[in-house]
């Protein structure tokens, strides 16, 4: 049994897919599938119920996952004490982050961390803020960046930028121009919302209680898992949304009128890192957290393009 015939077998079941499992891996399906094989063979033991084009975990599988679980978290640790004893950080930093993090704010900030440490090397997994935290719970990310709100955990929580969510309407929308919004305007016009778990939900949903409603007081056409599909309804129809104004930092916002928050408290909402105190806080890690920091007192932070 390798440490990366474990690896595998803990992706696989996750997923309880082997091409998914591959594509996540970096490896072939067909490596993936004789990793698991070789394993089940060595041991004369079957791991996973083949049904369809899906796999789930026997009995023996459940069995394997908790000591799999605990040796890969111990041998993440032995590596992360050896690079952290070298003179320059190396090593791994396996990062989760929420989608406007991951699409408008982080992929620059990665790239200076590899301009600073070469030796460190980065992956990054898109989700959103709900799976971000899981995945920093359970060991699959050494350090998440998610928007917006999280109940209460055990994990460490570092404030490293911040956001602020805009009203998008069609540029024809009869409400473009209006100065003020009210409760019965919300409650007219169709909107298109991002799924629940997203940071992009959460406070958009507390920005609709400041004007006291719920979603289920609006006229809801859809629900969306990205912000540019949104966009893409909104050009196409004539509903409405609530997203970070990073997300419209390019020629089509011309197509939208954007509208900052005037008529109730401003939905803004921190960029957080998430990490695992009972985790070995490595030195790639501390470097790139340094790096997120926020701007020190007195320097403007980022802020939202002008209302139009």
């Amino acid at each position: 049994m390798t440490l990366e015939q474990i690896r595998i077998f803990l992706c696989v079941a996750e997923l309880s897919h082997v091409t998914r499992a591959a594509e996540r891996l970096n490896l072939t399906q067909s490596a993936v599938s004789a990793a698991i094989a070789a394993l089940e063979r060595q041991y004369d033991v079957r791991l996973f119920d083949r049904i369809g084009r899906r796999i789930a975990l026997t009995e023996a599988g459940h069995l394997l996952m908790g000591t799999a679980t605990r040796l890969m978290r111990e041998a993440e640790g032995a590596r992360a004490l050896l690079s952290n004893l070298s003179r320059e950080p190396v090593g791994s930093l396996r990062i989760w982050a929420s989608q406007t993090v991951t699409s408008y704010w982080l992929a620059p900030r990665m790239i200076e961390m590899h301009r600073r440490w070469p030796g460190i090397g980065m992956s990054l997994h898109p989700a959103n803020t709900a799976e971000v935290a899981e995945a920093v719970a359970s060991g699959l990310a050494d350090l998440g960046l998610v928007e917006g709100d999280l109940p209460p955990s055990d994990l460490l929580r570092r404030k490293v930028g911040q956001d602020e969510l805009l009203l998008i309407l069609p540029r024809h929308h009869p409400l473009a121009r209006k100065p003020r919004l009210d409760a019965a305007d919300y409650r007219a016009m169709d909107w298109i919302l991002r799924e629940e778990g997203s940071g992009t939900r959460t406070a958009t949903e507390r920005h609709l209680r400041d004007m006291g409603l719920s979603p289920t007081d609006l006229r809801i056409v859809l629900q969306l898992p990205t912000n540019e599909a949104i966009l893409g309804a909104i050009r196409a129809g004539n509903c409405v949304s609530m997203l970070s104004w990073r997300s419209l930092h390019f020629p089509c916002s011309r197509d939208f009128a954007l509208r900052r928050i005037g008529w109730a408290p401003r939905p803004r909402r921190a960029f957080t890192a998430l990490s695992d105190p009972r985790r070995f806080r490595t030195r790639a890690m501390t470097e790139f957290l340094d790096l997120l920091a926020p701007q020190p007192p007195g320097q403007p932070p980022n802020q939202p393009p002008r209302p139009t």
